[in-house]
């Protein structure tokens, strides 16, 4: 691990996010690049991704954090969501 870097870990499904939290997270991003449309969780909704708006949005992630992209990882102010293995090894 680099020197002066820190790693803050969070379960989010035993510590869910708040509406803040996620309005913080996402800064000026897109509320629908933090959601996960390919969950299980939400094709049983059987709701449209075009039918939401953002504040529907985050309230379904705060009722069913499997509907958060995951893993949420944020470096030196910037947020990535999803992000794979090789993504991560690249920005860490």
């Amino acid at each position: 691990m680099q020197k002066g870097f820190t790693l803050k870990e969070r379960d989010f499904f035993k510590e869910p996010f708040n509406r803040q939290e996620i309005k913080t997270i996402l800064k000026e991003a897109p509320v629908s690049d933090m959601f996960n449309f390919n969950s299980p969780s939400f094709k049983k909704t059987g709701l449209k991704a075009h039918d939401l708006n953002d504040d529907e949005l985050i309230d379904l992630m705060l009722g069913e954090p499997r509907m958060v992209r995951r893993p949420v990882v944020i470096v030196n102010g910037k947020t990535y969501f999803g992000a794979s293995q090789k993504v991560l090894e690249e920005i860490l």
